[in-house]
């Protein structure tokens, strides 16, 4: 009984998010809907990202969280959601027969190969599943996740709404204040604990951590949506998710649930693949100029704007995205002006460093110190990232034609610019000791690593599409029998009838 209620919450917070996606996606006059991994996988984390925003503004308004405060307001917005999509779509016979079509892409088996599709499939479910049983049955085991986040899941959920949490040095003065480990740190994290000790009807430290197993299950179902909406096919997409998702480091992550850095990581991803989506920047098969997609452009935002409410380093993320947008929109110059950009800001960093100031909590330093064994430890020595930092430099340089090839350079220069806040980050802050004890430098690293490996399985596929024309005439042929009549928008996007 205590895993239904959960899951029903969450169910319903999946239904809000997922209701608000399609009713984005349908404003589309000329664009057929996402793939339904894409819509499914997002919608959580939209729903996720608007259950926090309604769940502080009952608190400020001086209410109380219970399930008719909270779970009344989703319910009733994602039904108006519903009703909104149905009629922008010409009412309920045309939502069944996209939705039912939806479902059968997703579902159905590809043509070829279908038994290696198949045997990636089972075994993500295989180990979704045992990663399941690691949440529902492990009590709050991170350290920070019991010293910085559930500390104010605990006392949110014990008074019934949101209260500040103070330095330490001032609950020392006698003034009534709640402190913790990292008082300044945002509410999302939180606060999704919270609505599940709500629904379950008690504070249970391992029960509440339900979304950290959501969140993985989100970002397997938006990559794949993504690549199949590249025009990649189910088995090349399946495999690369599953390399993707099944990095230890990540994995941990959703197992030992309780930390901001996988809910960073999802938003992230998602965000930059949504903007980039926005500018048919990463179209594989299109030679078209860039066109802005409104109803991408605003899930971009809204994903965006969650990030600095998970983790302060959120706003650092948030300007990273940046380079992408520039190069992206101004495709001749803009790589020029995102590399001295880049070296203007660092420049600027090492002349603020000679004052020391704190920046997010962080200590700077003027001189460059980078933290060599540990970087070399975590990313080559030890198992967190499987092969990911031993193929990266490889694939760099066997595509490196195609690095800042018009189609790929966003995103070049999104995860260069994230690579390389990582390593001023390690190197010209405090947080280089925690390089060395190998207490960050993972966690910081995950942030960045799902993008990382979504840029090198499009540069790969860049390079094999153009080294290989017949390759390029499939993809085509692809597109032609997929192709939907804009009359009629569909679910399931880029994919045919046998996709999965």
């Amino acid at each position: 009984m205590d895993i239904l209620r959960i899951a029903l919450a969450w169910l319903l917070v999946w239904a809000l998010g997922i209701a608000l996606v399609r009713l984005l996606y349908a404003r589309r006059g000329d664009w057929p809907m996402p793939h339904p991994a894409w819509v499914g996988g997002v919608g959580f984390l939209l729903g996720a990202f608007v259950l926090t925003l309604l769940m502080s503004a009952v608190s400020h308004a001086g209410g109380s969280f219970d399930r008719l405060t909270i779970g009344l307001p989703m319910l009733l917005v994602t039904i108006g959601l519903w009703i909104a999509d149905v009629r922008r779509q010409g009412g309920t016979r045309n939502v069944a027969t996209t939705t039912s079509a939806g479902w059968r892409a997703l579902v159905a088996r590809p043509a070829m190969p279908s038994l290696g599709w198949l045997a990636l499939l089972a075994w993500l479910v295989v180990r979704s599943a045992l990663l399941l049983g690691e949440v529902l049955r492990q009590p709050l085991f991170p350290w920070d996740a019991w010293t910085q986040w559930a500390t104010k899941a605990r006392v949110w959920f014990a008074l019934r709404h949101m209260v500040p949490f103070e330095p330490a040095q001032q609950w020392l003065t006698g003034t009534a204040a709640y402190f913790d480990a990292a008082p300044h740190y945002p509410a999302t994290v939180p606060l999704w604990q919270v609505w599940s000790s709500v629904a379950l009807g008690r504070f249970d430290d391992a029960l509440m951590n339900l979304p950290w197993w959501l969140l993985g299950v989100a970002l397997t179902l938006l990559l794949y949506g993504f690549l199949r909406d590249r025009k990649a096919s189910p088995l090349f997409a399946l495999a690369a998710t599953w390399m993707i998702v099944s990095m230890p480091i990540l994995e941990t992550h959703v197992a030992l649930a309780g930390y901001a850095d996988l809910p960073m990581a999802c938003y992230l991803t998602a965000a930059a693949l949504a903007g980039l989506r926005a500018l048919q920047a990463l179209s594989l098969t299109s030679g078209s100029p860039t066109v802005v997609r409104k109803d991408d452009a605003i899930v971009a935002l809204m994903l965006v704007a969650a990030l600095p409410t998970i983790k302060n380093p959120g706003w650092i993320w948030m300007m990273t995205l940046l380079p992408g947008l520039l190069v992206a929109w101004l495709p001749r110059h803009g790589m020029r002006i995102v590399v001295a950009g880049l070296a203007i800001g660092v420049a600027l960093l090492f002349l603020l460093g000679r004052y020391e100031p704190v920046i997010l909590g962080y200590h700077l330093h003027f001189q460059l110190d980078v933290p060599w064994h540990g970087l070399v430890e975590a990313y080559l020595s030890f198992d967190n990232w499987h092969l990911l930092f031993w193929v990266l430099p490889v694939i760099v340089v066997a595509t490196r034609h195609w690095l800042v090839d018009r189609e790929l350079a966003p995103l070049t220069a999104v995860v260069g610019s994230g690579a390389l806040f990582l390593l001023l980050g390690f190197s010209i802050t405090s947080a280089a000791v925690w390089v060395e004890d190998q207490s960050t430098v993972n966690r910081a690293t995950l942030h960045l690593a799902p993008l990382i490996g979504v840029w090198l399985v499009l540069l790969v596929r860049r390079a094999l599409e153009s080294g290989a024309p017949a390759l390029q005439e499939h993809a085509h042929r692809e597109d032609a029998e997929t192709a939907l009549p804009v009359t009629a928008p569909a679910v399931a996007v880029a994919a045919d009838g046998r996709d999965a």
